[in-house]
This record gives C-alpha cells, structure tokens and sequence, in this order.
C-alpha cells in the first residue's frame, strides 16, 4: 500500500487501445495500484483530471489533438499532478517533446513496455509500476513557468568558495534532473573555463535524446562523453547508457564498464571519486534534485581531497532524495535553490567572483 494506506489512482492517457490496454494491465497487475479512467488523448487527459482527481497520471507523449507535452503544461498549471511519460519511439522530434514535457512538469520518461511475449516485459512492466508508485508520492505545487525569470539571481549571503578556480565541475542527477540541468545549463554563459561532466539517471534510449536538446538550450556545447575524449572548458559532457563516467589525470574522458555502484551504471560516486583523484581541491561536485543517495560515497572522496560541494535545496527540488543524502552526510558547502545555482558554479569558476 501507499503511505496513506490506500491504493494508488491512476488516469491513463493513450490514444492506441492497444497499448492502452496493455498498460492498464499492467498498472491493476499491481494491488497498491488502480486504474481510474482512460483517456484517448490528451483532451480528455486534461478534462478528466479534476473530476477523477488521480495521484498520478500515465501519459504517452505523442498523442492527436493534445499531445503530452500540451496537456503537462495545462494539467500542471490547473491541477498540478504526478505526470509520468511514456515513449514508444526514440526519434528525434519524440524525444525533445519529451524532454520539453519534463521542463513543463511532468517527472520522468520510460520506454512504452513492449508486448507480453518480448525479453524485456516483465522488467519493464515493473519498471513502470515502481515508478508509478514512487511519482504518485511525489507533492506538486501549481506550475509556474518552466526556468527562473532571472538566471542570474542575487549571490547568496556567505556562500562558501573554493580558494582558487575550480577547474571543472561534476554534477549529479536524477528524477527531475533534465529539467533542473536546463535551467542551469541555459543560464551560463560561454567562455566557461571549466569543462562539465554529468551523470543523469535516465531510461536506457533516451540519453543522446537529452545531450541534443539540453545542447540546443544552453550556449555551451553539450554532448555525450566519448572514451578518451580531452576535457575542454565550456563543454558539458553526458555520461553515455550503461557506462561509468570518469576522467584522467592527464584530463581526458574515462568510460568504464565496471560493475554497477549501487545498482548505477553510470554512477555519480564513480564521477565523483575520479575527478576527486584527478583535480583535488579543483573540482566542485555538484548534487540535484533525485532518489536514492548515489552520489555520496564519491562527494566524501571529493571533500577528502578538498573539494567544494554545491547541492540543490529542498524548496526547488523535485525529489529531494540525493541532496538530502549528501547534506546528511555532511560532504555538503552550499545548500543553493536552483535558481542561484548557475550564478554559483560560475563564481566558483572564477575564483569566487560573480560573472
């Protein structure tokens, strides 16, 4: 059961009966789950909301009339309610309605579970249903627009900076995370001296999909991390599916295979442990709104070899899970809102000054 004690309501949105059944099938398979009402596209998804009042909707995102990334928007801002998205197709112009959905509100994507008879069913039928439990969980406030007005808002009062420059930057994410790197990524300027390596929890599939359209938001270069490849400041790298993201001493790319850290491949402890290796007192961690508490281990490396740790506030995160963990911890300097986050990592950048 829920922490409430009850099963959990579901509104599914799928504008194929087929799929639709399939995946109502999967939701009732679950009993702390129920499926309420099915919408046909997202027309229906918005005018069945309030009256069916559901602790989470299943969305697909490509849908007639309104598609998911319409009806995130309309829903979050009338009625804010857990939205997980689900895609059947990696093409380009899916994927960035996707991501833009996420910037609107809605939590996270997965891969639409394939039928009963494929490999993968029962793994991703259960990924669907845990996430769906999860999300449901999740308290929403009424949407406001998707990035801060002001990119660059006030620097925050005693905010504790590195001695000298850092000289690069790692950042962790995982639920809520495409939307919260968006907003940084989009706010820092170019000319950045320092190179950005990032580890996102996402669904297998969907990760060149997010290097593109978080390239396509910010004025720096970002790009998925290739093995070797040299650091270079102002590019953001993202760790690739099923790869540990790492770097050199001699400032290059390190993928690795090895085994999950935590059930995460790639892991933020392992980013973390190596630029804690490589830059010392160089490198700035930096910790946002997700699940779980990936990430830890490897801040204490990077404290150890004192480093500076930024991590996102309880206030503007989605999930406030990892910063929580880490701020437990105490691997933590600055505990920032999002909104003052890029203006930090710049500053920290600079030796402390504002940009």
């Amino acid at each position: 059961m829920s922490e409430t004690g009850r099963n959990l309501r579901v509104l599914v949105a799928e504008d194929s009966p087929v799929a639709r059944q399939m995946i109502v099938y999967i939701l009732n398979g679950d009993p702390e789950l129920q499926v309420v009402g099915e919408a046909r596209d997202g027309i229906e998804a918005v005018e069945l909301t309030p009256s069916l009042r559901p602790d989470v909707i299943v969305m697909d995102i490509m849908m007639p009339g309104l598609n998911g990334l319409e009806a995130a928007r309309t829903i979050m801002a009338e009625m804010p309610t857990p939205i997980v998205l689900v895609s059947a197709a990696y093409e380009p112009d899916d994927v960035k309605l996707s991501f833009e959905a996420l910037e609107a509100g809605a939590l996270t994507v997965l891969a639409k579970p394939p039928g009963p008879g494929a490999p993968s069913f029962a793994e991703n039928a259960a990924t669907l249903t845990t996430t769906a439990k999860l999300m449901a969980e999740v308290k929403l406030v009424r949407r406001r627009q998707a990035r801060p007005a002001q990119a660059f808002g006030p620097q925050p009062d005693a905010l504790r900076m590195p001695r000298r420059p850092a000289k690069v930057v790692a950042i962790a994410s995982s639920t809520g995370g495409p939307a919260a790197l968006a907003a940084i990524l989009s706010s820092l300027q170019g000319g950045m001296s320092a190179p950005i390596l990032v580890v996102q929890h996402i669904t297998v599939g969907f990760h060149q999909g997010l290097a593109e359209w978080l390239d396509s938001v910010s004025p720096l270069s970002v790009r998925l991390a290739r093995d070797g490849q040299p650091l270079r400041g102002g590019e953001v790298l993202i760790a690739p599916p099923d790869s540990h993201l790492g770097v050199t001493t001699l400032g290059t790319v390190a993928l690795s295979a090895s085994p999950p850290i935590g059930s995460h491949r790639p892991s933020a402890t392992h980013l973390f442990r190596t630029v804690a290796e490589a830059f010392g007192d160089g490198a700035l961690g930096v910790v946002l709104t997700g699940m779980g508490d990936d990430g830890v281990a490897g801040l204490r490396a990077l404290k150890a070899a004192r480093g500076l740790v930024f991590a996102q506030d309880e206030a503007t995160s989605v999930l406030y899970g990892m910063p929580r963990e880490a701020v437990a911890q105490g691997v933590v300097d600055n505990v920032l809102p999002l909104d003052q986050m890029a203006r930090s990592i710049a500053a920290a950048c600079t030796g402390g000054r504002p940009r």
